[in-house]
């Protein structure tokens, strides 16, 4: 509790001094809560008094009435407090997690599911808030109205006292099991299972379009399916294994009565003050049943503590990662060649080396291309070369620097990526041109679009540049949201292009007009290219065959072939399968 207490007071930043009066204000309002009951006893007794006084009556319920409404109003006073504290916690956690994100290396969002990120940094950081709000203002009560209760119960009457205690003390018990090891198990369970949930929702309905493109819908739901069906499973067998400990508890903790007459009827038998010890029970009646109120407060905020104590740990391991080392005063990029020097990675959590001692030089101003088998290792290569990971071994270097000398903002300033997987934001196709230069005038804009082949794109659109992307407007294809992406790249005109699957959505005639603005684009450049079309390679100045993380083979295109080795054989088949032609035995097969 201490340890939570203290992550949370990190978050506090000029409101710590907020919460412990939120606590005091707490613990006086549960005692004004108690005083009435004492109030109503007065008034008990003073209506079994021969000489009964209307006015006294009177004066003590405006006595009970008024410490009512005063108690009120402090617990508000005291919510008002715990509120402004947790509004400004749950605003610094999110603020600090997405700031921690964005020092994050880029593999990082690789391994970890839009959905996972948002469930884990929203909805945690609203947990803290709920927790900090509502569950811990009350820790106060449910510590000083137990006490307050017990030291009235044996004022009164100890005897009436100790047999009170016989209830509690079984309750509390049963209570202290249903929350031990096994709730905390529970609880790290629970989360688990509502991030699954959600990373499988969010997936599902992203990919939605191409469910319903190859008709399956039922397949593809299997996951989201199975992850729901895991969570009830585990919710019911933790239910079900309470369901009779929590039915002894309610019965227990409700028995007072049970206990208090029989012994009322036995101390009447020895008491000289009869209407003295009618009025106790009646007071013992009334004031018991808030210790049954006060064990469900304390089950509840045990619950939330480790609810809490989740949320906060998991919103830590999530900024776990440690970000790229970098130097105080890094070094800027002067030159533009790129050196690969006994490289060797493999991916987190992985035990196999993606890539094995790959060394290669790309002098500047050249192309050079990446070709192979699918998982040979060559999009890893060009996300090393952007630092999306660090190698395990060797180094790699751009204009002689090692690229962990350089800093981020200089490294991404340089750098130019198109992926095979185009990343649009839901907003105007013109801000999204824009990211690749925010600061970019109208005639680069219109000259990029040009050079990506995108005018008809636009042309056709009602609004135009100003056309939205997304739910709320227009979606484009594949193929369209490339050349979109490459008039991004064409715009931002940095000395170091990488083009993973550049022109992979196209057809035939596009990939064409984007191969020449490609080559203006490239003209000067250092440019790293990877295509399984290797009709988009053959004019690089040199390429690498990449198999198993390794480089089996390099040279131009033309020397290559001279060797017939894998680039030959791969050459061959892609020939073959350009001519491919649908037979009419297939058309009517």
């Amino acid at each position: 509790m201490i340890n939570i207490l203290r992550k949370l007071v990190f978050y506090m930043t000029g409101r710590k001094l907020l919460l412990p009066f939120a606590l005091l204000f707490s613990a006086l309002s549960s005692i004004a809560t108690l005083v009435p009951f004492i109030f109503i006893w007065l008034i008990a007794r003073e209506c079994l008094n021969p000489n009964i006084s209307h006015s006294l009556i009177k004066s003590y319920a405006i006595w009970a009435v008024a410490i009512s409404i005063a108690g009120i109003l402090i617990y508000f006073l005291s919510l008002t407090l715990s509120h402004l504290a947790a509004f400004r916690v749950e605003t610094n956690m999110r603020k600090k997690a997405m700031s921690k994100l964005l020092d994050m290396p880029l593999g990082f969002f690789d391994n970890n599911t839009s959905g996972r990120i948002r469930k884990i940094i929203d909805d945690n950081a609203s947990i803290t808030h709920s927790f900090l709000a509502h569950q811990l203002p009350d820790l106060a009560g449910t510590i000083i109205t137990p006490l307050a209760t017990i030291g009235l119960l044996f004022f009164f009457d100890y005897r009436m006292g100790l047999a009170c205690l016989l209830p509690l003390i079984f309750s509390l018990t049963i209570l202290r099991l249903m929350i031990g090891s096994r709730g905390q198990e529970f609880m790290n369970n629970y989360m688990n299972a509502l991030e699954s949930m959600n990373t499988e929702a969010v997936e599902y309905v992203r990919g939605i379009p191409v469910v319903k493109t190859f008709q399956q819908t039922i397949f593809s739901f299997k996951n989201f399916h199975n992850s729901i069906i895991r969570y009830k499973k585990m919710v019911m067998s933790y239910t079900n294994l309470w369901e009779k400990p929590m039915s002894g508890y309610i019965v227990i903790i409700n028995s007072f009565a049970f206990i208090l007459v029989p012994l009322t009827i036995i101390l009447l038998n020895y008491s000289t003050n009869l209407t003295q010890t009618i009025l106790n029970l009646f007071f013992y009646v009334l004031i018991t049943p808030v210790f049954g109120h006060c064990i469900m407060r304390s089950m509840y905020l045990s619950q939330a503590i480790g609810h809490a104590a989740q949320a906060i740990d998991r919103l830590e391991d999530l900024s776990k990662t440690p970000p790229l080392k970098a130097l105080d005063i890094p070094i800027k990029i002067k030159s533009y060649n790129i050196n690969f020097q006994d490289v060797s990675f493999s991916y987190p959590d992985s035990k196999h080396e993606t890539l094995r001692n790959i060394s290669f030089t790309i002098p500047e101003g050249k192309t050079y291309a990446l070709v192979g088998p699918s998982g040979s290792g060559k999009t890893t290569i060009a996300r090393l070369i952007a630092r999306f990971w660090d190698p395990q071994n060797g180094t790699i270097s751009i204009g002689n620097n090692d690229v962990t000398e350089i800093s981020n903002n200089d490294l991404m300033n340089n750098i130019t990526f198109v992926f095979q997987n185009s990343k649009l934001f839901k907003g105007s196709i013109l801000a999204n041109i824009k990211y690749g230069k925010p600061e970019a005038s109208m005639q680069d804009i219109q000259r990029a679009i040009d050079l990506a082949q995108c005018r008809n794109i636009i042309e056709k659109l009602p609004d135009g540049l100003d056309t939205i992307i997304g739910p709320h407007g227009t979606y484009l294809s594949g193929g369209e949201q490339q050349r979109i992406a490459l008039a991004r790249a064409f715009l931002k005109n940095a000395p170091i292009v990488i083009l993973d699957e550049a022109t992979a959505f196209s057809d035939p005639e596009n990939e064409d007009l984007i191969q020449k603005s490609l080559q203006r684009l490239l003209r000067g450049k250092t440019v790293l290219l990877i295509a399984h079309r290797l009709s988009s390679v053959k004019n690089a100045d040199n390429i690498f065959v990449i198999k198993d993380g390794k480089i089996a083979e390099q040279g131009s295109h033309d020397m290559l072939l001279l060797k017939e080795g894998l680039y030959h054989s791969m050459w061959n088949t892609y020939q073959q399968s350009i001519e491919w032609t649908i037979g009419k035995e297939a058309q009517y097969a």
